[in-house]
Order: C-alpha cells, then sequence, then structure tokens
C-alpha cells in the first residue's frame, strides 16, 4: 500500500505543520510542539475551565481537528497509534490550565488511561487543578455490569462538544465533571469493521477478513470485537446492530435519540449516508425519534473500511449543547432534523 509521506520519523511533525499553516482555528503550543492549542477567540483561562486530550496520530481528523471555540482547548499528539507520554501531557495541560482549572479528557485505552493519570498528578504537584474524566462507550469491550471497564469509541465525541459548549458560556469544573459522567453513562456505540487499515510503521494490514464477511465490534486499533457475521444488505447489519445497541441500553418507545454514524476511514459517504438512512428508520420503528445527527468520518484509522454507531439519550440541555455553534477544523455543525422529516 503506497502511503504519502517524507518519512517515519517525521510524519506525525509534518502533518501537525501542514495543519496549523491550513487552519487559522490553532497554532502550534508554545510549550512544546507536539501540543496544538486554540488560536481563535481563545478565552482567559483564569475565567474559563479548558479541556485538552491526548491521543496517538493516525485517528484523525479527531482529536486535533476538534480544537477550536465550543470544543477542545488543546491536544497532546503522539507518536503513530501511541499515546502520549505524561511529560507531553504535562506539557499540554501547562500550556492551556489557568484558575479555572482544566479537564483532562481520556479515552479509555491503557496507554492514554496510564499516561493521562500519571500526567494529572504531576500537574496537581505543580499546583495546577486539573480532573481526568474517562471516556467509554463500546459495548463489545464489555458487559453492562462492566461498563467502566470499556473502551473509548467514536461515542466519546459527544463529550467532546457538550463539555466544550457548557465550558465556553462558563460553566465551572465540578459541574462539567458531573455533565460530562452523566452523557458518558447514556452513550453505547457498536462498530462493524469491512476491511483493514495499512500501518504507516509497517507497511501491513492491521487485521485480516475474509471478503465476505464483517467483523462486529471491532476497536479503532483492530481489538476484538463480538464476532462475526456475513456480509449483505445493510439493512440487516444496520437492525442487528441497533438491537445490540438498544438491549445493552434500552431506551423507551416514544423517546429520543441523538445519532452519530462515523466511518473508520475508507468508507464513503454515500455508504455512511445509507447507514444513517437505515438507522433512522430502525429507530422510528421501535418508536424511538432520531435527533441531529453527525455522519462522516471523524474517528478514523487510515483507511480501515466500516463504520459505526453510536446512540446518546440526551436530556434537553445535553441536546442544546450538541447543537451549540462551534468554530474548529474539522467537527460539523449539528441541527436538529424537521419535525416534518421525521417521518
Amino acid at each position: 500500500m503506497k502511503k504519502l509521506f517524507n518519512s517515519p520519523e517525521t510524519m506525525v511533525d509534518d502533518m501537525i505543520d501542514g495543519f496549523v499553516e491550513a487552519y487559522p482555528q490553532v497554532r502550534r503550543g508554545a510549550i512544546d510542539p507536539r501540543v496544538v492549542v486554540r488560536r481563535r477567540d481563545a478565552k482567559n483561562p483564569d475565567e474559563k475551565v479548558t479541556l485538552l486530550i491526548g491521543n496517538g496520530a493516525g485517528h484523525e481528523p479527531i482529536a486535533m481537528g476538534f480544537v477550536g471555540q465550543g470544543l477542545l482547548d488543546a491536544n497532546v499528539v503522539g507518536d503513530v497509534f501511541a499515546a502520549p507520554s505524561a511529560d507531553l501531557i504535562l506539557d499540554g495541560v501547562r500550556e492551556v490550565t489557568g484558575k479555572a482549572g482544566s479537564i483532562l479528557l481520556i479515552s479509555q485505552h491503557s496507554g492514554d488511561v496510564i499516561n493521562g493519570r500519571a500526567a494529572t498528578m504531576l500537574a496537581e504537584e505543580d499546583g495546577l487543578t486539573v480532573l481526568p474524566l474517562l471516556m467509554y462507550d463500546d459495548i463489545s469491550a464489555a458487559p453492562p455490569e462492566r461498563r467502566q471497564d470499556r473502551r473509548g469509541a467514536p461515542g466519546t465525541m459527544f463529550i467532546y462538544k457538550i463539555l466544550g459548549a457548557a465550558a465556553e458560556e462558563g460553566t465551572d469544573q465540578a459541574t462539567l465533571m458531573r455533565l460530562g459522567e452523566e452523557v458518558r453513562d447514556r452513550t453505547v456505540t457498536l462498530a462493524a469493521a469491512l476491511s483493514p487499515g495499512i500501518s504507516p510503521l509497517t507497511g501491513l494490514p492491521m487485521f485480516s477478513l475474509p471478503d465476505d464477511e464483517i467483523y462486529l465490534g471491532m476497536g479503532v486499533h483492530g481489538e476484538p470485537g463480538v464476532g462475526r457475521v456475513k456480509t449483505g444488505p445493510v439493512r440487516g447489519l444496520v437492525v442487528e446492530m441497533i438491537a445490540r445497541l438498544l438491549e445493552d441500553r434500552p431506551i423507551a418507545e416514544g423517546g429520543r435519540a441523538a445519532v452519530i454514524i462515523n466511518g473508520m476511514g475508507g468508507t464513503t459517504q454515500m455508504e455512511l449516508l445509507t447507514v444513517w438512512r437505515e438507522t433512522a428508520a430502525e429507530l422510528r420503528r421501535r418508536g424511538i425519534t432520531p435527533l441531529a445527527p453527525m455522519v462522516g468520518s471523524y474517528v478514523t484509522t487510515q483507511e480501515m473500511g466500516g463504520f459505526s454507531i453510536s446512540l446518546l439519550e440526551p436530556e434537553d440541555e445535553m441536546l442544546r449543547l450538541w447543537c451549540a455553534p462551534q468554530d474548529s477544523p474539522a467537527f460539523p455543525e449539528i441541527h436538529m432534523i424537521p419535525e416534518d422529516d421525521q417521518k
């Protein structure tokens, strides 16, 4: 598989150079160039709680594409598929944390958790007020009674956006933490992988799968899921995935669901919009109103083929914040579906 980069040693920094030059919302950090920070309309960190996250490169546009007004204040970028070190995350915390404090979002993967917690302790020794918020939503990683052991998956984007909008409005650190936990506890995600991504480090596929099979529940790094199903019309696949999601966290008839349809990097928008159509139809068939969809490739693993469905049963305030304006390089504007279109 051909890849477009100069060298394995410079690929991440070359990408960040291009990113900050292309988008006026962001810049490199003053403390460490692997920290991407908000430039446009940045608020005083002594008055606004700041949000940041560290993650490995190779999954773009998450998360540096979500740095901006109404979303993240910083993203700490690690090497390809590798969590940034505790010291590097600490640099990110130092870059954006003021008297109002900060929240370090941690998508639950072992390296991210270990290094994120270590960075939090180091920041506290520096006198900085930073709280870690673990994010997890992948139902294939653990059963409901052990949901705290689940992996972070694309449903974490609900937390990014809702907390980012609330922080922009001046919400305090403790309230933001409670809100983030509430959103997390209302979110479930399930993925379906069709084909592997190619590692830019090795040039090799990240897993193998027969042409007539789909892997349900595969994680963003190729982690195992819940099993394989045969290929066929996408309607049947979506119906099975919705059934599993609602079995894990039921939404009563007459309820509502905000929806994320996320592509893994190698799936066309034509396919993703078909998945959204079938998702909306199946939710309505069950008496659940689909709301404010986000459809596109935002959490990717190179050219991996496949998608995930994330459902959030929102409270009214969560829904308002999910649809609030933002200004970032890659996060889309979220809009409610007109009532006339809820057929």
